[in-house]
């Protein structure tokens, strides 16, 4: 019973010391280490006491990373969630438990312990990883917040997404976790004898290699990233003009604020439509005529200029003003119910030219399944009056462009990923297989207070930079916004509820880097190994079982026959 109370204990340090590796706190490294405690927390050969464990680390570790949600909604919802998402940790628990029966039996006989180590850790990451992705696609489609991938932004891991996409830095971090786990282990519990310390400098030495090798990998860097200064002393961001392998595209970025931020975006509207369009008239003031497209985030306007005269006219005048069509977000009515979450392009004079719908609504935030059992747990469904409705169009758009800005012709292919999709792998995947040539996300993350949902927001957006090789733009209502380099680089970003305008130079780029190129491969392939292994571990506990069964026939002289025979 200690040792199980142990296993609980290192369970809920692990929880918490994930919770640390991500934004606000940040300390990637700790990501290692909560994988080395969540390995040791998993000692037991029991599948049951391995699902509360399992359960102790996810509980832990997103009670704090999603505590945002009670800003959202209240304490229940935020609960429900975190139970949800820490069920998938349970299971992986369990999984766990039988996977590892099936690599021991596979290596019974043996005496190679590195051996063996070395093929536990690769089984546990391979289980772990499938969870985790797993946990993206189910249920109500998934929620991939919280995968490991997300903390290695700023580490030389992080950039074998370009490879690999967030499942194969997910894996990184495994086996580097556990490598740190089995050195531990062996100046632990090893003989204190030089080939002890050997044998741990060892796998640390191969631990420290999956993690810094990725940054031999060949992503497109550029040697004038940072900040340029235009003639009248503006300050223009440049997010590797020399990588444009179709030319480049300027942009301007509008965080409208609210003054009130307990109020949110919600209840201001009207304000928030009027802070950005006086975002883009001070973009105006800088640059008039010197950007392609001003970029506004998600649900910026209130009322949709569609069906609005007056707010039809103030984009009109607006992107005269400024001389660039308005890429803005709003809410869109259909006569049968429902809403839509939309991206617009608004061109003077011709209203929205292009339109995208939201295709992965947030189920609970954005629309409520299962709404009268839900309301049985809590009455913050009735928020929610009308579900929104799923997109089905792909998220890109063509943004009209003058002449000579882009050499695929005159206009440019935009991926307009709306909030919380940019935790989506395969809808940033489709829009850049689709042709984009650069990542736009559109988020209103006003209803989130000062917590951390803005900055996790960020880190995935610098992710899938990564994982596309395309340039990107983080615009929020309220912050944190960003401008980021094809290879993830930060190049500037706002403050949380300030209002600010960006004006920034972003290369457009078509090459497929090998994660586009792979698709949904690198899920299926760990999704399949881990339910082999699962597989011959539960059939290994089976013949465990009916051997043992055989064996007690047997001592209770079912075989006495046979005894005669060999007597006679």
């Amino acid at each position: 019973m200690i040792q199980r109370i142990v296993n609980l204990f290192l369970a809920v340090t692990g929880g918490l010391t994930l919770w640390a590796a991500f934004p606000d706190v940040g300390w990637w490294p700790g990501a290692f280490v909560a994988v080395a405690l969540l390995w040791w927390a998993l000692r037991e050969d029991n599948a049951w006491w391995n699902t509360l464990a399992g359960f102790a680390f996810g509980i832990t570790f997103f009670l704090p990373h999603v505590r945002w949600a009670i800003n959202a909604t209240e304490i229940a919802p935020w609960i429900a969630m975190s139970v949800i998402e820490a069920l998938f940790l349970a299971l992986f628990g369990a999984l766990w438990t039988w996977a590892r029966r099936a690599v021991r039996a596979g290596l019974r006989g043996r005496d190679a312990p590195v051996r063996a180590g070395a093929w536990q850790a690769v089984a546990f990451a391979v289980v772990f990883t499938a969870v985790e992705q797993w946990r993206a696609e189910v249920p109500f489609g998934g929620f991939p917040w919280g995968r490991l991938a997300w903390t290695m932004v700023d580490a030389p891991l992080g950039r074998a997404a370009w490879l690999g996409g967030s499942v194969l830095v997910t894996f990184g971090v495994c086996l580097a976790g556990l490598g740190l786990a089995a050195a531990v282990h062996t100046l632990l519990t090893g003989p204190r004898a030089p080939s002890s310390a050997g044998r741990a400098a060892g796998v640390i030495v191969a631990a420290a290699a999956i993690v810094a090798a990725p940054a031999a990998l060949p992503l497109p860097a550029s040697a004038d990233t940072g900040t340029v200064r235009a003639g009248d002393g503006a300050a223009v961001y440049d997010a590797g003009r020399d990588l444009g392998e179709e030319g480049v595209l300027r942009v301007g970025a509008v965080q409208g604020n609210v003054a009130d931020p307990d109020l949110g975006v919600f209840a201001a509207r009207p304000e928030v439509f009027g802070n950005h369009l006086e975002g883009t008239y001070e973009l105006a003031e800088e640059f008039a005529g010197e950007l392609d497209v001003v970029l506004w985030p998600e649900d910026s306007t209130g009322a949709d200029p569609r069906t609005s005269d007056a707010a039809s006219a103030a984009l009109d005048a607006a992107a005269t003003t400024v001389g660039a069509p308005i890429l803005l977000g709003t809410q869109e009515y259909p006569p049968g119910g429902g809403r839509y979450n939309v991206s617009l392009l608004w061109q003077a004079g011709q209203g929205a030219t292009q339109r995208y719908a939201k295709q992965h609504p947030a189920p609970f935030g954005e629309y409520i399944p299962l709404r009268g059992l839900v309301r049985l747990l809590s009455d913050q469904v009735d928020r929610v009056t009308r579900d929104m409705l799923p997109g089905e169009a792909p998220a890109v758009m063509d943004v009209p462009v003058r002449p000579g800005v882009a050499r695929s012709g005159g206009s440019v292919r935009v991926a307009t990923v709306i909030c919380f999709e940019v935790a989506y792998d395969e809808i940033v995947r489709d829009a850049v297989q689709r042709g984009a040539q650069l990542l736009v996300v559109p988020t209103n993350n006003a209803a989130f207070g000062w917590t951390a949902e803005s900055t996790q927001q960020l880190a995935m957006t610098r992710m899938q930079a990564i994982t596309t090789g395309r340039a990107a733009v983080q615009v929020s209502t309220v912050g944190v916004s960003g401008i980021v380099a094809p290879d993830g680089t930060l190049v500037t970003s706002t403050g949380l509820f300030t209002h600010e305008t960006l004006a920034a130079v972003l290369p457009l780029r078509a090459a497929i880097t090998p994660a586009v190129a792979a698709g949904y491969w690198p899920g299926w392939v760990v999704g399949v190994l881990a339910g082999l292994l699962v597989a011959a571990g539960v059939a290994v506990r089976v013949s465990a079982r009916r051997g043992a069964v055989r064996a007690g026939a047997q001592r209770r002289g079912h075989t006495a026959p046979d005894r005669d025979a060999l007597v006679g």
